[in-house]
């Protein structure tokens, strides 16, 4: 009993000195913010949203491609998960690391050899009314390749932590495969859904270095902070990094409101 008695105050302890630690790294991670908040010329706000396209195209190519991310990794992810051979899923989960593994810059220089201008799938897009460099299906083809990857791999996880027998058990009771998705799995998976869309949103509207490359116009936040700090300074790229945080975080925010408030997953 005294020794049950003594490990309680050590657990206290351990749990206080891990959340000291959690909150110290937390903390340093949300550093940067002061000196944005600090140093952020306030008057200049309003002219950055509205004296430049940046935030438009930002959200317009945004939407696209967040759209185009889950409509492409959500069934690849549950195939992945649920009904691919094993060594196949697992070559094609590895697969997926490789554009992971790529800086975004080497990511953007390999897109443009392929959606190029002198590229032959890129000249055969052009000729076909659907230039790619330097529009905005580049755009959005770049911020696709940087978020991609993230979704699925995220997706994945979420479907398989689902318990893969609960599908045996309504196949038996005569529900079809479609309903099982939709009434079953789909909902068990979904707070980690959520996250792969917050993860997707977070890649699409901070992706830099393919988007520097492959579609440098029309020219959306990130690329705009850029020129525009190169052009005219830190002060005046400052207001452009606030707009970029403004876009950027209600995604992840409100889908995480609506992940608490989801009953518990498997």
């Amino acid at each position: 009993m005294s020794a049950m008695a003594a490990t309680v105050p050590r657990r206290r302890a351990g749990a206080a000195l891990a959340g000291a630690y959690a909150l110290l790294v937390t903390a340093a991670a949300l550093l940067p913010l002061w000196p944005l908040l600090s140093h952020l010329p306030w008057r200049l706000l309003g002219g950055a949203l509205t004296g430049s396209p940046y935030v438009r195209i930002s959200l317009e190519s945004g939407a696209l491609a967040l759209a185009l991310v889950v409509a492409l990794g959500l069934p690849t992810a549950y195939y992945l998960a649920r009904l691919a051979p094993p060594r196949l899923g697992r070559g094609l989960l590895l697969a997926l690391f490789v554009p992971l593994l790529m800086p975004p810059l080497v990511l953007g220089l390999l897109l443009a050899y392929l959606f190029g201008p002198y590229a032959a799938l890129g000249a055969a897009l052009g000729r076909v009314g659907l230039p790619v460099a330097n529009a905005l299906p580049g755009l959005v083809i770049a911020q696709i390749y940087e978020a991609l990857p993230y979704f699925i791999l995220t997706a994945w996880s979420a479907f398989a932590a689902v318990p893969a027998d609960l599908d045996g058990v309504w196949g038996t009771w005569g529900m079809p495969p479609g309903a099982r998705f939709r009434r079953v799995t789909l909902p068990l998976a979904l707070p980690g859904l959520l996250v792969a869309v917050a993860m997707a949103w977070a890649r699409i509207t901070g992706a830099f270095g393919a988007v520097m490359v492959l579609a440098y116009h029309p020219t959306g936040l990130p690329v705009g902070i850029w020129v525009t700090l190169e052009e005219a300074g830190l002060p005046a790229a400052l207001p452009l990094a606030f707009w970029l945080l403004v876009i950027g975080l209600p995604v992840p925010l409100g889908l995480e409101a609506w992940r608490r408030r989801l009953p518990p997953g498997p």
